[in-house]
């Protein structure tokens, strides 16, 4: 059994505002005061402070002088420029993972069980879980800590859901459409980069 993740006090932090910020706690425009974040989790505010650089960095917040820190006012060209470099990404992990996942795909079947399951109940938390899982893991499968790193750092998870919350870019079956990707694994197909690459930019929101 793997050992559980534990997560350091900034990353806590980090996930408690994406959430404040995907969930609509914090709107487009509105201060997020890094005292009362400090106040509410009980915890001093250089945690905080870290975590909230942390999210300017994803371009999720901005900071000016004398008017703090506040939720980025995000438009659906904003959310979409993530998704070529994501596509060229997962492209090339597709293409280096493709020898062990043809062989055995069992790290993404869970994820497209899950997918099915959240389609038919309208899930959309449970959708946006499962179908980063499922990216994550082809990623994970390519090997490579450099290309697993610098796609995590684009923080596919927040950008995802705010696609979905705010854009409102649904689409009609997560489930099938990442079975296909798993299927192509399967039968070792030759142009499965190409394919993954589609797949990532066909889900990009539409300015």
């Amino acid at each position: 059994m793997a050992p559980p993740v534990v997560h350091s006090l900034r990353e806590q932090i980090r996930e408690h505002i994406v959430e404040g910020i995907v969930s609509g706690r914090w709107k487009p425009g509105e201060r997020i005061v890094e005292r009362r974040i400090a106040v509410e989790l009980q915890v001093s505010q250089t945690p905080v402070r870290e975590a909230l650089r942390e999210l300017e960095a994803l371009r999720l917040i901005e900071s000016a002088p004398n008017k703090g820190v506040r939720v980025r006012e995000l438009t659906a060209a904003d959310l979409e420029e993530i998704y070529p470099v994501r596509a060229g990404l997962e492209q090339i992990a597709a293409e280096l993972a493709a020898p062990r996942l043809s062989e055995d795909a069992s790290r993404l079947e869970p994820h497209v069980a899950a997918l099915y399951e959240a389609d038919r109940s309208g899930d959309g938390e449970a959708q946006v879980r499962h179908t980063v899982a499922f990216h994550r893991e082809l990623v994970r499968a390519a090997g490579n800590s450099v290309l697993l790193h610098t796609w995590e750092s684009l923080g596919i998870e927040v950008w995802t859901a705010l696609s979905i919350r705010w854009l409102g870019t649904v689409q009609e079956s997560y489930a099938e459409e990442h079975e296909a990707v798993l299927e192509a694994f399967r039968r070792r197909d030759p142009r499965i980069g190409d394919l993954v690459k589609s797949h990532v930019l066909g889900c990009a929101p539409r300015a």
